[in-house]
């Protein structure tokens, strides 16, 4: 299934030149594994509860991204991450075979397989001998609640964003909350990533249910979220790189909030 997806994305990505089809699937590639896991164990009690939180966590996420105008009738069209297109004019990808092979071997290969490690958790839990309780209560709750943040994160970037655009298509000057170009109030005040932090914290948390099932704190299902985690450092290294190029005030904007964390923390 991964490899399949893996090599639609490549195809799509090469033929349109748009290399944000992995993105349209970052959020319903977990549900279909994590229900596949619990199918194949058997609907497991435990299995069964995380497909329904990632189906939970996936309807979120695929909702935000598609009002960003991701989705089209045409699946291979649709909104591209502006990332790719300041990617593919770094002088290493000079050249349309070397931007081939690291949609190949990055965007595509890499990000799908890193799409199916972070669910792997689900076949650690199948395989545990613990039955649910109430470490698996607490680890749902606090899953639901990392999602609410992470909503509450993009719904406050996308008023702003619509304001901004807005205001830029009359004309007017950007003031008050505009004025620096960039969100710096609501959750972005303390975190200048506060929808990342929620969701590393999501699927560190989705590792936790392998934990309970197994009583065992390290097994071999965390390199998904290992892995994650350094995804989402070297993502936020790129995306402030272009904010600070864009936006004079974001230095200082550096200075008062952590990146994924608050300063006081």
């Amino acid at each position: 299934i991964m490899l399949c997806a893996a090599a639609c994305c490549f195809l799509a990505g090469e033929i349109t030149r748009n290399n944000s089809q992995v993105d349209k699937l970052w959020s319903i590639m977990p549900i279909i594994y994590c229900w596949y896991f619990a199918y194949t164990a058997h609907w497991n009690a435990r299995c069964t509860w995380m497909a329904a939180l990632v189906t939970i966590w996936g309807i979120r996420l695929t909702y935000n991204f598609g009002r960003r105008g991701a989705y089209r009738i045409q699946f291979w069209s649709g909104e591209e991450d502006y990332r790719w297109q300041v990617l593919r004019n770094e002088p290493m990808f000079n050249s349309k075979i070397k931007w081939a092979l690291f949609n190949l071997f990055f965007i595509s290969l890499y990000q799908h397989a890193l799409i199916l490690l972070f669910t792997l958790p689900s076949v650690m839990a199948a395989a545990g001998k613990k039955a649910l309780g109430i470490n698996d209560v607490a680890i749902a709750v606090l899953m639901l609640l990392a999602i609410a943040i992470e909503f509450m994160a993009d719904q406050q970037q996308w008023n702003f964003q619509q304001g901004k655009k807005r205001r830029l298509q009359k004309g007017e000057a950007l003031t008050g909350i505009y004025k620096d170009g960039f969100l710096s109030s609501g959750l972005w005040k303390y975190v200048r990533h506060p929808n990342y932090t929620a969701e590393q914290i999501i699927w560190i948390l989705f590792y936790g249910f392998s934990i309970s099932a197994t009583g065992k704190w390290i097994n071999w299902s965390a390199v998904g979220f290992v892995l994650l985690l350094l995804l989402f450092q070297g993502s936020s290294d790129f995306s402030e790189k272009i904010s600070s190029s864009k936006y004079p005030a974001y230095t200082d904007y550096k200075k008062r909030a952590g990146r994924f964390l608050p300063k006081w923390v």
